[in-house]
């Protein structure tokens, strides 16, 4: 009986073994799965102003109840001075994206397409400013928006002027380890002379999928020619779900393959017309974890 009570013990601690070993195999091979936001190649996130709080705290909320791993939030409107320039205002918003269990993902200056950057003494302040404002959040890019008034196209003078502001910034950015992103309707080749004439690691290019191929560019082929020069993407259609529209994300994974991007992939629009946005961001969300899975 003693004998028999013990090779049934042996035989329970092989079975145990054998079960722990398994598990253990399985979370080896589904370790991106478990991983904590940090280590994951890919982190999503959304716009506040695209999620209906612009400038507003209550986006992490929000964000939290879509899904996603963090907001990329605006640095402010010229009516409230670019508040999140205020200590308290940071503050507020690192406690409020704490609780949330969120990331501030990155800052964004929408207000240069009223006020722009390339002509208007202002948002010089603005920007020198936001590369402080960065680095007391622990984000590491900001993007410099030049669309409407501030649209790049066709403006050799307003691009001679971005590329001056840019380099007396350069410096500045470089030692914060801040990105300043440039988005905006150019192509990749028209981008990359703005990056060589301003000749720094701190100024880059912030890629929409959407509006480059609404201007007609190859973007599959835009995203590697610019390549490690990409600081962040927005993951955005003009009226249709994510998946559902113009770009083929399936073929933007593969080109992030490629360059071997790892970072922030932001979304943005992609709310059908009548749609509810939560719903629609619900689904937008669901469908960029599949794509980067």
């Amino acid at each position: 009986m003693r004998d028999s009570k013990i090779e049934l013990s042996r035989r329970a601690m092989i079975r145990q073994s054998v079960q722990a070993t398994a598990w253990l195999a399985l979370a080896a091979n589904c370790a991106p799965l478990f991983a904590a936001a940090e280590k994951r190649r890919f982190r999503i996130g959304a716009c506040d102003w695209s999620i209906g709080k612009m400038g507003d705290p209550a986006a992490f909320e929000v964000a939290k109840q879509i899904g996603l791993d963090g907001v990329q939030v605006s640095l402010g409107t010229a009516a409230d001075d670019m508040r999140l320039r205020k200590p308290e205002v940071q503050k507020q918003y690192k406690d409020v994206a704490k609780e949330a269990g969120l990331e501030i993902a990155s800052l964004a200056i929408g207000e240069l397409n009223n006020i722009p950057y390339k002509s208007d003494p202002r948002t010089m302040q603005w920007v020198n400013d936001s590369i402080d404002v960065c680095k007391a959040l622990g984000v590491r890019v900001v993007l410099l928006a030049f669309f409407g008034n501030d649209d790049l196209r066709d403006d050799r003078a307003g691009v001679d002027e971005v590329v001056r502001r840019l380099k007396a910034l350069a410096l500045k950015a470089e030692r914060a380890g801040v990105i300043l992103g440039i988005e905006s309707w150019l192509s990749a080749d028209q981008h990359l002379e703005i990056l060589d004439r301003v000749g720094s690691k701190a100024v880059q290019v912030y890629y929409d999928v959407c509006n480059s191929n609404d201007r007609g560019y190859d973007i599959y082929a835009e995203i590697r020619k610019l390549g490690k020069r990409i600081c962040e993407f927005h993951a955005k259609e003009n009226g249709s779900l994510l998946g559902q529209g113009k770009v083929d994300f399936h073929k933007v994974r593969a080109a992030l393959d490629d360059i071997g991007y790892h970072g922030w992939v932001q979304i943005e629009g992609a709310v059908p017309p009548g749609k509810p946005m939560l719903e629609s961001y619900r689904a937008n969300c669901k469908f960029m974890r599949g794509i980067l899975a």
